[in-house]
């Protein structure tokens, strides 16, 4: 699934696709927004880490999990 977080003050956004679930993505990104931790850390399929600090974010966009289709509609 496709995840963009949003900069507050950044004219770029932090665009990456992940494969751990959606209720997990939610999960952290509610325990960041209600206070719980101060920064939000998620993992992309390349095996890099993403750590952002709440205070900057501007919005948080959690796509489906749905695999994307390949071929010709006919």
């Amino acid at each position: 699934m496709d995840i963009r977080i949003g900069i507050q003050n950044s004219p770029r956004e932090i665009n990456f696709e992940t494969s751990q679930p959606v209720a997990d993505i939610e999960t952290a990104v509610a325990a960041v927004l209600a206070g719980e931790t101060g920064y939000l850390k998620l993992g992309d399929d390349k095996g890099n880490t993403y750590i952002v600090p709440s205070a900057t974010f501007a919005y948080i966009e959690i796509g489906t999990e749905e695999s994307r289709r390949i071929g010709f509609v006919g």
